[in-house]
């Protein structure tokens, strides 16, 4: 009778444990939907941080040539000489996207120091080259101010219509893309030279040479899965992608095409571009050309 029992109570324990675990392992319909989806994870944990999180690549300061503008949407170093940014630096997650319309206020940006000629959209009207958005007016969509201060023309470059609406305009939504799978990026956009070849031909000049047309068109994309001290979670596994573009009408559509080095772009402009990147990282890192999917 003993032995029994014994083997009631054995096979009665081993039973409640075989449900238990069940349980425990069971996920419904509305759960299992959201499990390990990108955009959920992206939306659940994305948060706006700092544009220049990866660093201030030419030390903007105070200078006329390298003047630092912090907005919440975006930071640059401007050139007052060149009536354009040296380059733009912002923050891409889901927290910045929402369903605001593109504005189109092209305008003016007051808030330069009124010593610098304000460069005006009329500046670029039959020249040949866009208005060239450096933070793309899709990045910045949650609100209205957002959007609309992508459209102040100290965020413009003059580039090549075709540059800007078909290689480039591809690079901005694989960059969304990247950040619907459930990233975050640090973006920096910059340009050099002088010369390119728009619409209407080959100009160095617009607005009586008060506009620079740059020759070159480059941008630094740091990919990271969306997280927390994002500085510290860069090591020398993370994906950088960093391509330099003729401003020319002529170019190819595949942005892939001219994927090179951060060395290379800090070779021709001079600047530092992760400079909060420890070295040991950025040694590795910045001397790898991107051989990720395009699209």
């Amino acid at each position: 009778m003993l032995t029994h029992l014994k083997r009631i109570l054995y096979l009665s324990m081993v039973g409640w444990m075989l449900v238990s675990c069940s349980e425990e392992s069971v996920i419904s319909p509305k759960d299992e939907a959201n499990v390990g989806t990108p955009d959920s994870i992206a939306n659940a944990t994305a948060t706006k941080d700092g544009n220049l999180a990866m660093g201030n690549p030419s030390g903007a300061n105070t200078s006329y040539s390298n003047y630092l503008i912090n907005k919440s949407q975006f930071s640059m170093s401007y050139n007052s000489y060149r009536g354009t940014p040296n380059w733009v630096s912002w923050h891409l997650s889901s927290a910045w996207l929402g369903s605001t319309p593109r504005q189109d206020d092209f305008r003016a940006d007051n808030s330069l120091p009124s010593a610098f000629y304000r460069v005006q959209p009329s500046d670029y009207t039959g020249s040949g080259f866009d208005r060239g958005h450096n933070t793309p007016s899709a990045d910045r969509t949650l609100t209205v101010s957002d959007n609309s201060a992508t459209f102040l023309m100290s965020n413009m470059i003059p580039q090549a219509p075709t540059n800007n609406q078909q290689a480039w305009a591809n690079l901005e939504n694989y960059c969304r893309k990247l950040v619907s799978q459930g990233n975050e990026l640090y973006i920096i956009m910059g340009q050099y030279g002088k010369g390119g070849t728009g619409s209407n031909g080959y100009k160095e000049t617009l607005a009586n040479g008060k506009v620079t047309v740059p020759n070159r068109i480059w941008k630094v994309i740091v990919v990271l899965p969306v997280g927390t001290s994002d500085v510290s979670r860069v090591t020398t596994s993370t994906r950088v992608i960093a391509i330099d573009t003729p401003n020319s009408n002529n170019i190819s559509t595949s942005w892939g095409t001219y994927r090179t080095t951060v060395d290379a772009i800090e070779a021709k402009t001079g600047y530092n571009i992760l400079s909060n990147v420890s070295s040991s990282v950025q040694s590795v890192i910045e001397a790898r050309v991107d051989n990720g999917p395009t699209s």
